[in-house]
């Protein structure tokens, strides 16, 4: 065998992980020529990806993304899909969600290749060359913040990603940490938690400064 077939055929199955360096990938999309994460440097980007075209489930996802384009917007975040169908096959698929959803999707997808969902991945085992339903959450550096994997029969809240990036701008901003199901939390609403104490002065301190339960349990409201 050549080496440059072996190169061809087999790639590493990798994954970014949190607060890794987005990987570097040169693809085109719907939308043309892209260089992901440099083209979207000094913006928050969520970069999701499906099984396949033109399947149900996947068309429910991108319409409950379009449907929220701009609340993303609004943070400053961009969206983008992506599965290892070739370009015409979203183009094509595009086309079919407006003519018969009456719904125009407004984002770029990504037309990957098996080597791109391998450095991401997003290859779904024992299911051929379709890839899973990833999420990555990028920041403005293309620091990867948040990566979620769902399996090929479920599909995704949109609510709970738009949340989770929200969510991550104002703990960088505030420097502070998100309580469960902000801004709904049972105990504190939409408070937020100052990061615990990590000396006994401190500590001490802690209950003056803010409402504690406990020195290491400390909260406030979101500054506005």
């Amino acid at each position: 065998m050549s080496q440059a077939f072996d190169d061809e055929m087999y790639f590493e199955m990798s994954m970014p992980l949190l607060g890794d360096d987005f990987p570097e990938l040169k693809v085109q999309t719907t939308h043309g020529p892209m260089n992901i994460p440099g083209d979207l440097k000094g913006s928050w980007f969520v970069l999701f990806s499906h099984p396949a075209d033109f399947t149900p489930v996947c068309t429910t996802e991108f319409v409950a993304f379009q449907e929220r384009v701009d609340a993303f917007n609004e943070i400053g975040c961009k969206l983008i899909g992506m599965s290892v169908d070739q370009v015409f096959s979203h183009i094509k698929w595009v086309e079919w969600i407006k003519e018969n959803l009456d719904v125009e999707i407004t984002f770029p997808i990504v037309a990957a290749n098996d080597r791109i969902a391998s450095q991401l991945g997003m290859l779904h085992p024992g299911k051929g060359t379709n890839t899973v339903r990833a999420v990555f959450v990028g920041d403005p550096d293309g620091k990867v913040r948040l990566v979620l994997y769902y399996p090929q029969e479920i599909g995704r809240n949109m609510d709970e990603i738009l949340r989770a990036v929200k969510a991550l701008q104002i703990s960088d901003k505030n420097k502070v940490a998100i309580p469960a199901d902000w801004p709904n939390n049972t105990i504190l609403k939409d408070r937020v938690i100052i990061p615990p104490a990590n000396n006994i002065e401190d500590a001490k301190k802690r209950p003056e400064q803010y409402d504690c339960y406990d020195w290491w349990f400390c909260h406030k409201p979101l500054d506005k």
